[in-house]
C-alpha cells in the first residue's frame, strides 16, 4: 500500500501529524473517519496522484499522529482544532490553497476547516455524513441502534477507554463489521492497519475525545455559524452510501444545501465505507469534480 508515497510526521500547532504524500500537481489532502487511518485510502490514491499532490493525513489523535491530552471542555479534539492541524500541515507542504476528499470523522473536520479557513479550500468532497448538528437534533431509534458508538464514545472516562483498551479488536470489528457490508471490503494489511493502531497507547482517549468534542464543542460552533448567516463557499460534492445509514435515516444533499451556498450530491451504490467498497466509482465521481 502506498508504495510510491513518502511517509513524514511534521509538527504543527505542537502535535505530530503523521502522513503520505505522493504525485504531482495541485494539492489534494485526503482525510479519514473512524476507526481508521489514511490507510483508509489505499485503494484510490495511486489514481489520484495522477492528477494531484496527495497528501494522506492521520488526523490528531488516530494512527501514528500524536494524541494530546484530554481536557475539560474537549478543545483539544474539536473539529476546529483538528482543522488547523490539516490547514497548517498543508502550508508546511507548500499548499495554501488545496482541495479536499474526507469520510466520516475526517469530512467533519474538513467543514469545520473550509468554514474556518474558507480561502484555503478550492474544492471539497465529503462522504458519508449529514452535517453534525443536522444528525444530532434529528437521532431517532433507528439512527441511535445502527450509530451505538456516538453515544457509547461520549460517556464520561473512563469507562469507554478502558473498554475498548480492554479489546481494540473487538471494538474495532464490532463497529467495522455491523455495517452493510461487513468486513469484506478491508484487505487484510488495511485491517491489520487498523487494528495496530486502534491499540496504541492514548488512540482510545483520543477518539473517544473526538466524539465528546462533537456532542459539544463542535456543535456550538455549528450553531454559531446558522445563527451568523456564514454557509460553506467552496464548490462542494456529498456522496452516500445507498445502503449506508447516513442515506437512511436522514437526507444529506438537503441538509447539505442548508449549510453550503454550492453544493451537489448523490447515493453510491455502497455502505458506509464507500472508499473501499466502490473504489471505481468513487474515483469516476471524484476525478470528474476535482478536474
Amino acid at each position: 500500500m502506498f508504495d510510491a508515497y513518502k511517509q513524514q510526521k511534521i509538527d504543527v500547532n505542537g502535535t505530530g501529524i503523521n502522513f503520505r504524500i505522493g504525485g504531482n500537481g495541485p494539492g489534494l489532502l485526503l482525510l479519514h473517519g473512524h476507526p481508521q487511518t489514511h490507510v483508509m485510502w489505499h485503494k484510490v490514491a495511486d489514481s489520484l496522484a495522477r492528477h494531484f499532490t496527495v497528501v494522506a493525513a492521520d488526523l490528531r489523535g488516530y494512527g501514528d499522529s500524536d494524541k494530546p491530552p484530554a481536557e475539560d471542555d474537549h478543545q483539544s479534539y474539536s473539529k476546529r482544532s483538528m482543522a488547523s492541524d490539516m490547514v497548517a500541515l498543508m502550508r508546511e507542504l507548500g499548499f495554501a490553497r488545496f482541495s479536499i476528499l474526507a469520510h466520516d470523522r475526517g469530512a467533519r473536520v474538513a467543514h469545520r476547516l473550509a468554514m474556518d479557513h474558507a480561502a484555503a479550500v478550492e474544492r471539497m468532497i465529503l462522504l458519508d455524513i449529514a452535517p453534525t448538528l443536522a444528525m444530532y437534533e434529528q437521532t431517532d431509534q433507528a439512527f441511535a441502534r445502527a450509530y451505538w458508538h456516538w453515544f457509547f464514545l461520549i460517556r464520561p472516562a473512563p469507562l469507554p477507554e478502558a473498554l475498548i483498551e480492554h479489546d481494540p479488536e473487538l471494538y474495532l470489528r464490532s463497529v467495522m463489521g455491523a455495517r452493510s457490508a461487513g468486513l469484506k471490503p478491508f484487505t487484510d494489511a488495511a485491517l491489520s492497519e487498523y487494528m495496530r493502531c486502534l491499540g496504541l497507547p492514548g488512540t482510545a482517549m483520543a477518539i473517544c475525545e473526538d466524539y465528546r468534542a462533537s456532542a459539544s464543542l463542535d456543535l456550538a460552533h455549528d450553531r454559531a455559524d446558522l445563527e451568523a448567516g456564514r454557509k460553506l463557499e467552496c464548490p462542494l460534492l456529498v456522496m452516500w452510501g445507498a445502503n449506508g445509514t447516513v442515506g437512511q435515516c436522514f437526507a444529506p444533499l438537503q441538509e447539505w444545501q442548508r449549510v453550503a451556498s454550492n453544493v451537489n450530491g448523490k447515493a453510491l451504490p455502497a455502505g458506509h465505507y464507500i472508499a473501499e467498497e466502490v473504489p471505481d466509482s468513487l474515483l469516476q465521481e471524484a476525478l470528474a469534480f476535482l478536474t
